[in-house]
């Protein structure tokens, strides 16, 4: 499967890019009171290019210029826009390391308020059970 391939809705999706830009994490607030690390990125590959919304350990461990792969991300629109998500039941993993000399935002003065990443679709494999909050 390929970027271009994707539409809002499309689920079991595996696929391989290069994460091409990622933004500073930010903190954000869960409908459920726990506070987590999420950083917005671009993924591209011969096709085209998608957001996808890194949470907590992914944040360090994934940088521009890897190469990585999606398994059992699903899609979704935020605001007209595509957004690939791992949710419950899918995985990032780095499959190359790339070049850190690659563009990254380093700024927070350009900081959007309205970005994609929702605190209703988090990963509950961040590290805690969320059925105690």
């Amino acid at each position: 499967m390929k970027i271009s391939d994707l539409r809002a809705g499309t689920g079991s999706v595996n696929i391989t890019a290069t994460v091409v830009n990622k933004e500073d994490p930010r903190e954000v607030r869960t409908k459920y009171g726990k506070e987590l690390k999420v950083a917005n990125a671009t993924l591209k590959d011969e096709t085209g290019t998608i957001s996808i919304s890194l949470w907590e350990n992914d944040i360090d461990a994934i940088n521009v210029g890897d190469k990585v792969e999606i398994s059992n991300g699903y899609v979704n629109e935020f605001k007209g826009n595509l957004q690939l998500s791992t949710g419950r039941n899918g995985k990032i993993t780095v499959i190359g390391k790339g070049d850190e000399t690659a563009e990254s935002d380093e700024s927070t003065e350009d900081m959007d308020d309205s970005s994609p990443a929702e605190t209703d679709d988090l990963n509950p494999d961040l590290g805690s059970d969320e059925t105690d909050l």
